[in-house]
């Protein structure tokens, strides 16, 4: 089974650097395979506890090389939740990537464990009769502190549930469960890696050194 690994953040990190400095990405140190992914951005400054930039992959089995390289650039430029990150943020950004595996119907909404499952709901809108989806990485939950049902409505209100939310609903969501391996890399470490493996740190257009 492929796992997150290093190479794979640090590749995620490459292809940042390049989209800023309009360069060819460099060529993966990691082998080709088939997985759903997530790439993660979080920005720490002064210290403080990183905070979320960007988070977009797919829940679909996808060649990881090119899933690492777009979900990078897609994640850090075009997640709507949040403006673009900018070359002179990279020194403070830290990267999870996330593979995910072992999909499973669970019997009921609370048939999961907080930061050992990911989580998939899908549902109709009772007001509009539209289907929603929404997904959670395994870590979010106990990040957060949520009880399973805090992070149940939480995902349903992601999912762009505006309505009441009771127990009669949550009771016809279908839920997906799945595990993930993941890799975080500060940016540091990142530089530290490129300058032990090719001799020099990376230089970004429009960004200060920070390590």
């Amino acid at each position: 089974m492929v796992s997150a690994s290093r190479e794979m953040a640090v590749y995620c990190f490459d292809t940042l650097v390049a989209h800023y400095n309009s360069e060819h990405v460099p060529p993966p140190a990691f082998e080709e395979g088939q997985h759903p992914l997530f790439v993660t951005w979080k920005k720490a400054v002064n210290g403080a506890e990183p905070y979320l930039r960007g988070c977009i992959g797919t829940l679909e089995a996808h060649c990881i090389i090119r899933g690492f390289r777009d979900y990078a650039l897609t994640s850090a430029l075009k997640d709507h939740r949040f403006p673009p990150i900018q070359a002179k943020e990279l020194p403070y950004l830290e990267c999870t990537v996330s593979i995910l595996t072992d999909y499973e119907s669970a019997l009921d909404y609370l048939d999961w464990e907080i930061g050992k499952h990911g989580l998939i709901i899908e549902f109709a809108d009772p007001n509009y009769n539209m289907r929603l989806s929404a997904t959670y990485l395994p870590e979010v939950a106990a990040q957060e502190g949520w009880t399973k049902i805090e992070t149940i409505d939480s995902l349903m209100r992601k999912a762009g549930f505006n309505g009441t939310i009771n127990e009669s609903l949550r009771k016809r969501l279908h839920v997906t469960r799945y595990r993930s391996t993941l890799y975080t890399m500060h940016y540091s470490d990142y530089a530290s890696y490129v300058k032990m493996i090719r001799g020099a740190a990376p230089a970004i257009n429009g960004a200060k050194p920070n390590y």
